[in-house]
């Protein structure tokens, strides 16, 4: 008998139906083809097992499965509950009359347990695309799949629900979920809080920018500066995603699992890679391609702590990324590509030794030492960074000071502001929606310049030495600076500030 059950890859994030065709038919033997990849040939040992501990039996025949489309490779164990559920009603064990109607993913375990699955979300959305009545998935993936509107959800723990659900008539309780009330829901504040800080008033204007903006920044500072403090405190003044921006984010973080009975995310996700990475992790890649950490911070943020620590080939393969906002990894037989639109925040010692320039430093570096330090940085990546700010120690009597500083709350109001600006802005552009975004020719007609305003530039550049490639970022930074005071002409105070912002391309860093 020849059935077909239907399951689902993922190639980036987005979702491919898979046809699993089961034929039961005189003779012995089981044979396994469509391209699977080791954790699918590996699968009827799991199945034959949740079967037999169930009541049921892989038949004493030949069994032919097919994955179609055959010559697109398949990989993972989400398919075991597919199969199972395939050889069963192939063999006449069960009867399944609607089954072509569902999509049915999960991983057995041996008692007939099923596991949560990677990529629940894309796979639900492409279930509804194709018409598909509903998705059968592991309870643990059961919310996230919810988030998809007009398709019906069903939560499973052991495949002995799924069989009473087709053979016995004992339906399925279907997972509900609203979406904008879940999502609304969520929008609390984070643990990390900006009253938390001390002093630093000028870098927490600095970060205040940054956010307004979706502005690249880095930090540079000796040990204990509270440069880590800082970064990790910027999600908490960004605007709040938006239905869309969560939908993306989730469908990204779904593809690698880290999406786990939660339905959307509603924070924007901050994420912290060790210095040691590899550039296959930091921007995505493998045999089978995964996305990196550079996409899962799709509109969050990627800080990157002790930026010459990472290794420069690993540094530079960020640039291309961060100018499209996407990265595409090609291989010989397809080509993937994730999103990768986040804001930059990175940190710097100035030196080996942690200090700069002070005689009661503990550790002094020589100036050859210094260079080949800060070498580690290249100038194009350093060109794709608007903010260089140097962050001071804080001295004790702000430290011991009781006063509450400033919340991320009231914060954040002025950085909405801002950005409700800037969507009026660009409501006619597609690719771009903040200041950071601006390209040569969006510079030119939204950051236009008095003579007096050109004059004080021109003046800066020279006497600070700061290089070409400064010229564009100070213009839009001080774009920025303009907008968070609701002003629509950039004026010479903007323009100062902004030039003050640009720390490493001044003589004397990199020379």
């Amino acid at each position: 008998m020849l059935i077909k059950i239907f399951g689902s890859a993922i190639f980036g994030v987005e979702a491919q139906t898979i046809i699993v065709e089961v034929n039961v038919d005189q003779g012995v033997g089981y044979h396994l083809v469509g391209l699977p990849d080791n954790a699918i040939k590996e699968s009827n040992y799991r199945i034959a097992a949740a079967l037999q501990n169930n009541g049921y039996r892989i038949p004493g025949k030949k069994i032919t499965i097919n994955m179609a489309p055959a010559d697109l490779r398949k990989e993972g164990s989400a398919y075991d509950l597919t199969l199972a559920l395939g050889i069963l009603v192939a063999s006449s064990q069960i009867k399944a009359t609607d089954i072509d109607e569902y999509l049915i993913m999960g991983e057995l375990s041996l008692d007939g347990t099923v596991n949560p699955i990677k990529g629940a979300l894309p796979i639900a959305i492409k279930a509804k695309e194709e018409g598909f009545k509903g998705f059968i998935l592991p309870n643990e993936n059961a919310k996230e799949a919810a988030v998809v509107d007009g398709l019906e959800v069903y939560g499973v723990s052991s495949i002995q629900e799924v069989i009473d659900h087709f053979h016995s008539g004992k339906c399925l309780k279907q997972t509900e979920l609203d979406p904008q009330k879940e999502f609304y829901q969520n929008l609390d504040y984070p643990e990390y809080d900006f009253s938390d800080v001390k002093g630093q008033e000028s870098i927490k204007r600095c970060m205040e920018i940054a956010a307004a903006g979706g502005h690249n920044i880095i930090l540079i500072g000796p040990p204990g500066s509270g440069k880590t403090m800082l970064a990790k405190r910027l999600p908490s003044i960004l605007p709040p995603m938006t239905l869309q921006e969560a939908l993306e984010t989730t469908k990204i973080h779904s593809v690698v699992g880290k999406v786990k009975n939660s339905g959307l995310m509603s924070h924007r996700p901050f994420r912290n890679p060790h210095h040691t990475i590899s550039s296959a992790a930091l921007v995505g890649g493998g045999s089978y391609p995964q996305p990196g950490e550079i996409s899962l911070s799709h509109n969050g943020v990627l800080f990157l702590d002790e930026l010459p620590e990472f290794e420069r080939r690993v540094l530079e393969v960020m640039r291309q990324p961060m100018e499209d906002r996407e990265v595409t990894i090609a291989r010989a037989k397809f080509t993937v590509t994730y999103p990768s639109s986040f804001m930059l925040v990175a940190s710097m010692n100035p030196s080996p030794g942690g200090y700069f320039n002070d005689p009661d430093a503990p550790v002094v570096s020589s100036p050859m030492e210094m260079q080949r330090y800060l070498g580690k940085i290249s100038g194009p990546l350093l060109d794709r960074i608007d903010i260089h700010i140097e962050v001071a120690p804080v001295p004790f009597e702000k430290l011991t000071n009781d006063q509450k500083a400033e919340s991320s709350l009231e914060i954040r109001r002025r950085v909405m502001n801002a950005r409700d600006i800037q969507t009026m802005r660009f409501q006619n552009l597609e690719t771009v929606h903040y200041n950071a975004q601006m390209n040569t020719k969006q510079i030119r007609q939204h950051c236009m310049l008095t003579l007096e305003t050109k004059e004080l530039l021109r003046s800066a550049m020279e006497r600070l030495n700061l290089s070409a490639r400064a010229y564009d970022r100070i213009l839009k930074v001080a774009r920025t600076i303009a907008d968070l005071e609701g002003n629509i002409e950039i004026s010479s105070s903007h323009i100062s500030e902004a030039i003050q912002y640009r720390s490493l391309d001044r003589e004397g860093w990199l020379g």
